[in-house]
């Protein structure tokens, strides 16, 4: 659901960066009270996650395909704040090396698949894990259920744009039940992705899902006769000591072995992802939301559309881009994430 350029008119354009970087700032700060010695690199893997997969579109109608956007997962593993911070980085690698979303739209872009995003499915998932009660499968199950919602509330937000300041004339009805009826069936695949990945890292480390904090299963005494009591408080002399914060050895498998997963997803599987234009690119052609559409100013660059100029061999080309993509992503992100996390050391030593 890349926005290329030409879509949108200069007013709403200037207004959606301004929105953009109005947000990314405010995730800068609220990412601080978010970012630890966990989460940090956490969201550097996060990042590079969310790029490789987003190399993967997946058909979802005739001739229609679709891919992450990302918002809702990067939410629950590490954080709203840091979550838009995450796929903004994304689109910033996407826009700049793979010519991948145009760069006088990359205010729309960042507000509708950073941003809206990640506040919609935060907040489906917050509430559904406080009205519904469980452990596990309550999380995951609100993870689906939270990305799924996440991808046609972006798609209407589009909607919603283009007609406010898109460079065609549309049918805003027409436009606003294609974009959400295809972005319904994303959506189905963006949630199947989110909850399996999210039910993944619970498996292993469940204290790395930022969503699931606080969501302590409930402690039953078991009576020698069968019987289950709830426990409601345990005495402060009884109370176990609280879990110190894993150390760098405790957490390199994870994210060795998330890396690897992120390298192999966009270095291979990403050849064999669906051809077919995504909901966003049908939709514009068959609504003719893309007359006035714009090449990419740099189309010329040497990982523009996810290959290596001059390398003729398909398949390396597209393996060598999506690997130098993942590793561009986890530095650039790494940056980020390091800076905002050291201001906040820096704040809690003064």
């Amino acid at each position: 659901m890349h926005v290329p350029d030409g879509f949108f008119n200069l007013p709403v354009s200037v207004g959606a960066g301004a929105v953009a970087v109005t947000g990314v700032g405010v995730c800068l700060r609220g990412a601080r009270r978010e970012l630890d010695d966990r989460t940090a690199p956490m969201a550097g893997l996060v990042a590079a996650f969310i790029f490789a997969v987003q190399m993967l579109n997946f058909p979802v109608a005739a001739g229609t395909s679709g891919h992450l956007l990302g918002g809702a997962l990067a939410a629950i593993l590490v954080g709203p704040y840091t979550a838009v911070l995450c796929v903004s980085v994304v689109l910033l690698v996407q826009g700049f090396f793979f010519a991948d979303g145009g760069l006088t739209a990359l205010g729309i872009n960042i507000t509708l698949m950073a941003i809206v995003t990640t506040i919609v499915g935060w907040a489906v998932f917050r509430l559904i894990t406080r009205s519904v009660p469980g452990g596990r499968a309550a999380i995951v199950a609100a993870s689906f259920v939270a990305a799924l919602v996440s991808v046609p509330a972006s798609a209407l937000a589009f909607t919603l744009l283009f007609w406010i300041g898109g460079t065609a004339p549309i049918d805003i009805a027409s436009v606003a039940a294609a974009m959400g009826g295809v972005h319904v069936l994303i959506g189905i695949g963006e949630g199947l992705i989110t909850a399996l990945t999210v039910s993944s890292v619970l498996a292993v480390r469940p204290d790395l899902v930022y969503g699931a904090r606080g969501l302590a299963r409930r402690l039953v005494l078991r009576t020698a006769e069968g019987a289950e009591v709830p426990v409601t408080e345990v005495p402060a002399t009884e109370a176990p000591e609280p879990t110190a914060t894993p150390s760098a050895g405790r957490l390199r498998p994870l994210f060795i072995g998330g890396g690897l997963v992120a390298i192999l997803l966009a270095g291979v599987v990403s050849f064999y992802a669906s051809s077919s234009p995504d909901g966003l690119e049908k939709v514009a052609a068959d609504k003719g939301l893309n007359a006035h559409e714009q090449d990419h100013g740099l189309s010329d660059a040497p990982l523009a559309d996810y290959g290596v100029k001059g390398i003729d061999d398909e398949r390396l080309s597209v393996g060598l881009a999506g690997v130098a993509g993942v590793g561009i992503t986890v530095l650039a992100g790494g940056a980020v994430f390091y800076t905002v996390r050291r201001r906040q050391r820096h704040k809690a030593a003064v």
